[in-house]
């Protein structure tokens, strides 16, 4: 048992561990031009932050009037990422100090992701966290994506933690939501700054409205010693 008591850890994959929401809006930018729509801006990006894959593809199936299927869209947009993954990935250096941090603790860890499992696989191999994370828990394996729990209370399952002693970390407010569903607390890490004000943030424990740029590993592992439940 560490420190921290029961307490284990899960953690969202992108924008939250990585900061891979360049690669994602760089294969989206692609994949909508290819199928005839240019000028796909951040900004456009920026909406689907924290909405999976899958999800995505059928919005711009709707929105854009994409003759191709969803499951198309999809593929082409989970392939094109997939190589840009591989190629670059930048783990942010305060997230993995917190990692290797609970690592030494002993504390259980998790990730759970709206991304399929091919990309959480690249991702955390080419970073080298695959070392410390090993129980990963991916949407496609389970019936909801975020902002349902089912994705976090599965990674729970699989950790053989109680929800209640499971905290998350998050960037995106669908992904506060399904922390609070799941009867989990939350550290809120927004990606996109202007949406700090969601009201799903809200309902987080711990919200650094700053972002990664105010995100430390002691500062959240204090937070953790403080709100721990007792053994």
């Amino acid at each position: 048992m560490s420190n921290l008591g029961p307490t284990s850890v899960i953690f969202d994959l992108d924008g939250t561990l990585v900061d891979s929401e360049p690669n994602y809006y760089e294969a989206g930018r692609q994949v909508l031009a290819e199928y005839g729509v240019p000028g796909y801006t951040w900004a456009d990006h920026e909406r689907y932050v924290g909405i999976s894959t899958l999800e995505t593809a059928g919005i711009w199936k709707r929105e854009y009037g994409l003759a191709a299927s969803v499951e198309e869209v999809f593929d082409a947009k989970n392939r094109r990422y997939l190589e840009l993954a591989r190629a670059a990935t930048r783990a942010y250096p305060e997230m993995r100090k917190f990692v290797e941090l609970l690592a030494t603790e002993g504390v259980p860890m998790a990730v759970a992701s709206g991304s399929s499992p091919e990309a959480i696989e690249a991702i955390l191999a080419g970073t080298g966290l695959d070392a410390f994370l090993r129980t990963v828990v991916s949407a496609d394996e389970v019936e909801r994506g975020k902002p349902a729990p089912d994705v976090f209370l599965e990674a729970a399952r699989r950790l053989g933690a109680a929800p209640a002693d499971c905290v998350v970390l998050e960037d995106a407010a669908p992904g506060a939501a399904a922390a609070h569903a799941a009867g989990m607390r939350c550290i809120a890490i927004p990606y996109v700054a202007a949406q700090a004000d969601a009201p799903e943030f809200a309902t987080a424990g711990l919200l650094l409205r700053g972002g990664q740029e105010e995100f430390t590993a002691r500062g959240a592992y204090d937070w953790l010693a403080a709100s721990a439940r007792p053994s």
